[in-house]
């Protein structure tokens, strides 16, 4: 966390929080708490969303029983304020990654002198390494005994009961802290070719590498080190398989590049990994989302009904929100809740024409079965602004923009009935963008409002998938190398949807709306 430690965030307090969110949208003349039942809801269509309370870094979803088990941070005392602080870890499960089941607290909190529990990962020990079962769940993650000292360490939590519960290996941890201020978010991979565990883990600009051979024991063995895109959190490791058939190793870590005009979400790496160092591809990261709020994000495997493993694609999820303003959003008022995850996404692994390899982006397959409603607008001239008839708050719109000459196209979302509220993503010149700055949103700076990448105007052409939620907008640019996801908080009368091109006329071919249900 940057500028406040976690702690002090939760002590800031939600109630104190929610008066700032409250002039968002139809929540702005409601009564406070105790008539919130009288608000119309802002809680997400077709994303995970937290039942109560609030949550914050998701956890990589492990296979278990034939099932996605996803952990994440949740604060059950949140909306209570005051000195009650910190995360557990709570479960939902999955078969398809869009519809999840709450399973309850999985990792407590405070029930050991170490006190709430951060993030880390989970892995199932087939093999019993550690010597609590085979397949028993082994949990690593981070707590802080003392807050504001060094005191950041790894402690182990195990489970044998399929993942549902877990206790305390213990109250020492399992990697201590060496004396330094930022020493958090183990992620631990099996090493299977030299029968080991390996640990990433975030050391403010160095992602430390370690082995172990029970889960237990931890030894160093080598950092990869980036400075000048902020304290690094959360670090993933994994081999993905690419379209050309080679596999490639991918170390990534969620970064604030703000500083330097970069994104503030998930930086990574392609390269290649011994086992105990990590080699890149380019010293310079690229980014697998380039808006404002997908943070915390976690990767994991894909895998089939009976349980083997898709090598050529990798799912992905990130927290909605920006530690910068993590406490304004409308929802605390409407539905008593603070935390919302993107849709979870596809990856693979292509290259460019240069031959620079990078991961490409699409929301998951089986959001297709749970299409409710579609509306089918074909091939849609336009030459300025055209007002669609449809109106909504939680959607998909995928559209093909082509044209011979102009500055700029796309699409205007949730707009008013003025034409002054509005969502805008599209292209203008040489880049494509998405921009919330019409539509009230979490950031009162002014600064963060248009997200851009690079964009070949002399294409004539771009391909537009854009999923629309009550306080969310996720991006896809063409093949979904540049995704750009974003909180913003259109006030819930904004339901109108519009096409628009600047200095020129284009066609927007089978362009389409679909509506989802869990």
């Amino acid at each position: 966390m940057r500028g406040m430690t976690r702690r002090a965030l939760f002590r800031a307090g939600a109630v104190g929080a929610a008066a700032a969110a409250v002039p968002f949208g139809a929540a702005a003349a409601a009564p406070r708490r105790a008539d919130a039942s009288q608000v119309a809801t802002y809680r997400a269509a077709y994303h995970f969303t937290v039942p109560d309370q609030w949550k914050n870094d998701p956890q990589r979803p492990v296979w278990i029983d034939g099932e996605y088990h996803y952990y994440y941070l949740y604060n059950a005392d949140y909306l209570a304020g005051g000195t009650t602080t910190g995360t557990a870890w709570r479960l939902a499960t999955s078969t398809d990654l869009v519809s999840f089941r709450d399973q309850g607290i999985a990792v407590p909190k405070d029930t050991t002198p170490n006190g709430d529990v951060w993030s880390g990962c989970a892995v199932v020990d087939a093999d019993d390494t550690a010597g609590f079962g085979a397949g028993a769940v082994i949990v690593l993650a981070t707590q802080e005994p003392v807050e504001g000292a060094d005191s950041q360490a790894q402690y182990l939590w195990y489970s044998t009961d399929g993942g549902r519960t877990f206790a305390p290996h213990g109250t020492a941890p399992v990697l201590p802290n060496p004396g330094v201020k930022d020493f958090r978010d183990p992620k631990v991979v099996r090493d299977e070719e030299n029968g080991r565990w390996v640990m990433v883990l975030a050391e403010n600009t160095k992602v430390g590498f370690y082995h172990s051979p029970d889960l237990k024991e931890w030894t160093y063995a080598s950092g990869f080190v980036k400075e000048g895109i902020g304290v690094l959190e959360c670090p993933d490791l994994f081999r993905i398989t690419g379209e050309d058939s080679v596999a490639t190793w991918v170390l990534g870590v969620s970064a604030n590049g703000k500083s330097a005009g970069l994104p503030n979400t998930y930086a990574y790496w392609t390269g290649g990994f011994d086992g105990t160092t990590f080699t890149p591809d380019a010293d310079e990261p690229q980014w697998l989302d380039h808006g404002f709020d997908w943070y915390g994000a976690v990767t994991w495997e894909k895998h089939s009904a009976d349980g083997s493993v898709d090598p050529a694609i990798r799912y992905a999820m990130g927290w909605m929100n920006n530690w910068d303003y993590a406490n304004t959003t409308p929802t605390i008022d409407s539905d008593g809740f603070n935390g919302t995850d993107s849709i979870v996404r596809e990856i693979t692994l292509r290259r460019d024409p240069e031959g620079t390899r990078y991961l490409a982006s699409r929301p998951v397959a089986a959001l297709d079965d749970r299409v409710s409603r579609t509306v089918e607008l074909g091939d849609v001239s336009v030459d300025g602004s055209l007002l669609l008839d449809y109106t909504g708050t939680a959607y998909e719109v995928t559209t093909t923009i082509t044209w011979e000459a102009l500055t700029g196209a796309g699409v205007q979302l949730r707009r008013s009935n003025d034409g002054g509220r509005h969502i805008d993503v599209g292209v203008h010149g040489d880049y494509a963008y998405a921009n919330r700055r019409g539509a009230a949103n979490p950031d009162t700076s002014g600064k963060w409002q248009e997200s851009r990448t690079p964009f070949d105007a002399a294409a004539g052409k771009v391909r537009l998938r854009i999923l629309v939620d009550r306080t969310t907008v996720e991006v896809f640019f063409d093949d979904g190398r540049h995704t750009h996801s974003m909180e913003a908080f259109p006030y819930l009368v904004d339901t109108g949807l519009a096409l628009f091109t600047v200095d020129g006329a284009a066609v927007f071919e089978n362009t389409v709306i679909r509506e989802f249900a869990l």
